[in-house]
């Protein structure tokens, strides 16, 4: 997929704003790429057709809430609660839902909180579970669902490739706290590491890269993580109470 195209980078960002797991990042980008024929722009509905305004008025029973934006947004009653959302008076000027940075946050906001069918991104696909056929739901019914999963999969990929949720492996700082007597050849280390966060964070980016894999196996690894974490706490413990045993017999 192009990840230059249009203002895909501006939804990206929206969606990274907003939370989006990247499995439902790649979802809204594949939504977004089909609702404005590829180009990743904001579209008025109908834009193809000759005459488009007088053919809207004349055909468009919600005129002149007619779909627009990245998602097309569409009936007063959602210009209304958009509106709201972003402190813009999008009654008074409909066409201000076209700006790319507003069409962004109703595409992303709108998708995660349900504001289309009901239906919310997170009712399909989650951490555990991507299930873009399903997804479709969220904007239109089971309306070109296969085409749209296969695109949001691509996303999905790109997405990954790019870093969006996956963690950066970092070295934690460590300072050296010598503790005396030690009875041992190196000092203690104390490292400044929450390691509880740590092990939170761990466990997230795992569960987030291993999305297809079966959720029995996701809880093993996690239970892995977790035992490693609790034998390096209590060890730490175990050499520290000994310091301090050494320390108090002398």
């Amino acid at each position: 997929m192009r990840m230059n195209l249009g203002y895909t980078q501006l939804i990206i960002d929206e969606c990274f704003e907003q939370g989006c797991l990247r499995n439902q990042a790649a979802y809204i980008l594949a939504t977004a790429y089909w609702e404005t024929a590829r180009t990743m722009r904001p579209v008025k509905e109908a834009y193809w057709v000759d005459g488009a305004e007088a053919w809207r008025k004349k055909n468009l029973r919600y005129y002149p809430w007619y779909g627009r934006g990245f998602v097309q947004l569409t009936w007063e009653d959602n210009y209304i609660k958009a509106g709201k959302e972003l402190g813009v008076d999008f009654t008074k000027n409909p066409d201000k839902v076209m700006e790319p940075k507003n069409s962004a946050y109703i595409l992303v906001k709108g998708s995660m909180d349900g504001w289309f069918t009901g239906k919310k991104v997170s009712d399909y696909v989650t951490l555990k579970s991507s299930d873009f056929r399903g997804a479709r739901r969220v904007i239109n019914g089971t309306d070109k669902r296969d085409q749209i999963a296969s695109i949001a999969k691509q996303y999905d990929k790109a997405l990954e490739a790019m870093g969006y949720g996956v963690a950066q492996a970092t070295t934690p700082e460590i300072e050296q706290v010598p503790i005396e007597p030690d009875g041992l050849d190196k000092p203690m280390v104390k490292s400044k590491t929450n390691w509880l966060t740590a092990l939170q964070g761990a466990a997230g980016s795992a569960a987030t890269m291993f999305t297809e894999l079966n959720p029995y196996i996701q809880g093993a690894i996690i239970l892995c993580v977790m035992c490693a974490a609790g034998y390096v706490i209590s060890e730490r413990k175990r050499y520290r109470d000994e310091a301090r045993a050494i320390k108090a017999a002398l």
